[in-house]
């Protein structure tokens, strides 16, 4: 392999005619550039330089190494300047991946203003499932993903760091007519006579519910099992039972529905920033997981 650095100093002799001058021009000293060319002659095989009393000029392999050398050098400086304009935020990918109450609550702040602040980047973002998410992350498909989890069952995944983004409280969904309707807060305990509509498949709302009727003194009466929020939402508009979600899969809530708040006394989930560990990060990486904390932190102070 043939030492750019020694392609170099070639390239600016040639160039130049003399080594005196390629030797100012790049701050070397005329001895260092000719010890260094001779080096470079040795790598090569042959004779690079015809040596003269004034000056020098190429042979014929050393014109033609020149000019490889003039292509290296450009391709080089090309590279540099495509990694200053990642570094500067100035283009480039970010991979983010999401779940979907997140995806639907506080992602669009997040890449509305990461739009404004860095119009230059593309963001692809992957919305689906924990396990997924996961898988993700650790085939490097994505930079950074949210996950989520409840005090009972905490994230521990080798080689994924972890940051806290916001504690997404549990709220109670009910009818619009619902007695408790025109309350906007209400206790598990109030809520022992109730149905309930919980979500299927062993989904963790549903052991949410089971924890907290439990603490409350009471089993739950399973009245409808939905597979998504929204299908929840519509079962507790028409009167068919009330429901647990967390805060972020009613932002936009059904218009028969009321949300109220229950307060500490049921499980919170955490929303959690990750990535993996032995990833060098991308500066456009670094300016979405600041992003993410800097919105998560507005929205978790929203009424």
């Amino acid at each position: 392999m043939l030492d750019v650095r020694r392609l170099a100093l070639l390239a600016a002799v040639v160039d130049t005619g003399s080594m005196t001058a390629a030797a100012e021009q790049l701050g070397y000293t005329p001895s260092a550039v000719s010890q260094q060319l001779r080096r470079l002659e040795v790598e090569a095989g042959q004779p690079l330089l015809h040596r003269q009393a004034r000056g020098v000029r190429p042979t014929e392999a050393g014109a033609v190494l020149a000019g490889h050398a003039r292509h290296v050098l450009r391709r080089l400086s090309a590279a540099e300047a495509d990694l200053a304009e990642l570094a500067g935020l100035r283009r480039g990918t970010i991979a983010v991946g999401v779940f979907p109450t997140v995806a639907s609550a506080l992602l669009p702040l997040v890449v509305s203003r990461f739009r404004r602040q860095y119009p230059d980047l593309r963001l692809d973002v992957r919305s689906t499932r924990f396990d997924e998410l996961v898988e993700l992350l650790e085939n490097g498909t994505v930079g950074i993903a949210l996950l989520w989890d409840y005090a009972w069952n905490r994230v521990d995944v080798a080689d994924i760091s972890l940051t806290p983004l916001l504690d997404d409280p549990t709220v109670l969904i009910v009818a619009a007519d619902h007695r408790l309707a025109r309350k906007r807060f209400t206790t598990m305990s109030e809520l022992a006579d109730e149905e309930w509509i919980v979500r299927a498949h062993d989904h963790p709302v549903a052991e949410v519910l089971e924890r907290s009727c439990r603490a409350a003194g009471f089993t739950p009466k399973i009245a409808f099992e939905a597979n998504d929020y929204q299908e929840a939402q519509a079962m507790v508009s028409v009167g068919l039972g009330v429901a647990l979600a967390p805060r972020t899969a009613v932002r936009n809530p059904h218009p028969d529905v009321r949300v109220l708040a229950l307060g500490a006394d049921v499980p919170a989930r955490r929303v959690l920033l990750a990535h993996r560990q032995d990833r060098l990060r991308a500066p456009a990486e670094l300016a979405m997981h600041q992003l993410l904390v800097d919105v998560a932190r507005e929205y978790q102070t929203r009424p």
